[in-house]
């Protein structure tokens, strides 16, 4: 049925034991619009020590609303997580069915006011009962009729006004249906549009942010760090339905760290006036940064490792946060070991510390397991210039010598060019000895030569003795690209 329980696409299977850091009812708060149940409802499923609040909260919030499907979902997540606990004050029967007949009711009003405005044919009706059939389809949960009505708004659409606002209902839609190259193609839509200044500035925070989310979903982190880095702190809660500044200020530096040099970091995100005010709602992200710009490796994955729990129930970084973390990880051990010749693997574990150490790795003699096998994966992988000594416990970088590869550099090209001028010198030989190989020649009919008014080299074959052609023209010395019209 059309209304039953239906798996989140928000969960990817996380448990988390951890509690988070923030308060989950000043969390939630921050948001509003259909967010707010997507988000309640993914801790509800992920998290063990907030799920019965979460669960309950949801069902609560999906009362509030139309959508009936969200009703049957927290409801029976509810049911789970509350382990037989007296739920009779949150149960009613009798709220689905009649919320269901009150939507059939509401959509038949919808679509016939819709078709009357069709009848007569005036554009800003057709366009404005669109957009409400599809802001009740979007109310309701029907997704797909929710898009396919916006999309209908854009034929009516008579200012730019009107064609940006379908946009961000467009996208809107497409953010919580995960169609990323929907959003992309929307946000585009809207950069490509001549707007007023003052339209331009209460629309680019929220153009910007939409970008970001889409490509930090994408893996595309660096791009992703660029639009969250240039989202005007404008913003504040306009744009709550879908993120809220403190989500820019988590996503952007995130998606820095992962992305970014050193350098960068510095210049792009610290020294950032406009960025500053988003992390300054985020200070353990400016400090991590600061920290990670300072060298002071362990620190920054300390900050970030106590703040998994948060970011894993986040619905849009929970499938991201393994390859954001390691990312950072990866980054922080290359540039670690990049001033060095040499590094015990205890010192370095003892920096990185994966896993605890052994009794051996404690004396400086061996690492353990889980740090070791790490090391080897990023020598195999290309992305560490190193060289293990189990013997010693220790890890050699590979020395360059960039005069010597210059060298080689330069050698390498010699043979190149050789390797080329002697096969071109075979070449010239081989036509002057007359032993090249040419494809016979295109046979054309002489209704096609007359038809296509150009000269080729299957026109060759028309050609009779005295360099003339059966109609007598003298073509006798004439070059092909002559003949040609060049």
């Amino acid at each position: 049925m059309a209304n039953d329980p239906q798996p989140d696409p928000y969960n990817y299977g996380v448990v988390v034991h951890e509690a988070p850091k923030f308060d989950l009812a000043a969390y939630i708060s921050n948001y509003k619009g259909r967010t707010v149940f997507r988000r309640l409802h993914l801790i509800a499923s992920c998290s063990t020590v907030l799920a019965e609040e979460a669960a309950r909260m949801a069902v609560l919030e999906a009362k509030k609303g139309s959508d009936v499907r969200n009703y049957l979902e927290s409801l029976a997540l509810l049911e789970r997580v509350s382990k037989g606990r007296n739920l009779g004050h949150l149960l009613d029967p009798a709220w689905a069915s009649q919320q269901e007949k009150k939507n059939t009711a509401e959509t038949a009003r919808l679509e016939s006011e819709l078709k009357g405005y069709k009848n007569n044919l005036i554009k800003e009706s057709i366009r404005m009962g669109n957009e409400d059939l599809g802001t009740h389809y979007y109310t309701i949960g029907d997704l797909n009729n929710a898009v396919k009505a916006y999309s209908r708004m854009r034929d009516y659409c008579t200012t730019t006004a009107h064609i940006t606002s379908t946009a961000f209902r467009i996208i809107a839609v497409a953010i919580e249906q995960r169609n990323w190259l929907a959003v992309q193609s929307q946000v585009q839509k809207v950069k490509n549009i001549q707007l007023k200044p003052e339209d331009m500035t209460r629309n680019q925070p929220k153009i910007q942010a939409a970008s970001g989310l889409q490509q930090m979903s994408n893996g595309h982190y660096r791009e992703a760090a660029n639009s969250f880095l240039s989202t005007d702190p404008s913003l504040g809660d306009n744009y709550s339905d879908v993120l809220t500044s403190n989500d820019v200020a988590v996503y952007g530096g995130l998606c820095a760290l992962a992305s970014m040099t050193r350098s960068e970091l510095q210049t792009k995100v610290l020294e950032n006036n406009s960025f500053r005010n988003f992390l300054e709602l985020e200070p353990h992200i400016r400090r991590a940064i600061s920290f990670f710009c300072a060298s002071k490796y362990s620190q920054c994955l300390e900050i970030l490792e106590s703040y998994r729990a948060d970011y894993l129930l986040d619905i849009y970084l929970q499938p991201l946060v393994r390859d954001i973390y390691t990312k950072i990880r990866t980054k922080s051990i290359v540039q670690y070991l990049e001033p060095f010749s040499k590094v015990t693997l205890a010192s370095m574990e003892r920096m990185f510390g994966r896993a605890a150490l052994s009794n051996g790795a404690a004396n400086g003699a061996a690492t353990g397991p889980d740090f070791l096998s790490e090391i080897v994966s990023l020598i195999q992988q290309g992305r560490l210039g190193a060289r293990i000594d189990m013997e010693q416990g220790v890890l050699e970088t590979v020395q360059h010598d960039p005069r010597a590869e210059a060298q080689q550099t330069a050698l390498d090209m010699v043979d190149a060019f050789v390797r080329e001028a002697r096969m071109k010198l075979i070449r010239l030989q081989v036509i002057n000895a007359g032993l090249e190989v040419r494809p016979p020649p295109k046979k054309k009919s002489w209704g096609m030569d007359q038809g296509d008014g150009t000269w080729d080299e299957g026109d060759a074959a028309f050609l009779g003795p005295g360099g003339r052609d059966i109609v007598g023209n003298d073509f006798e010395g004439v070059t092909y690209s002559q003949r040609k019209g060049g």
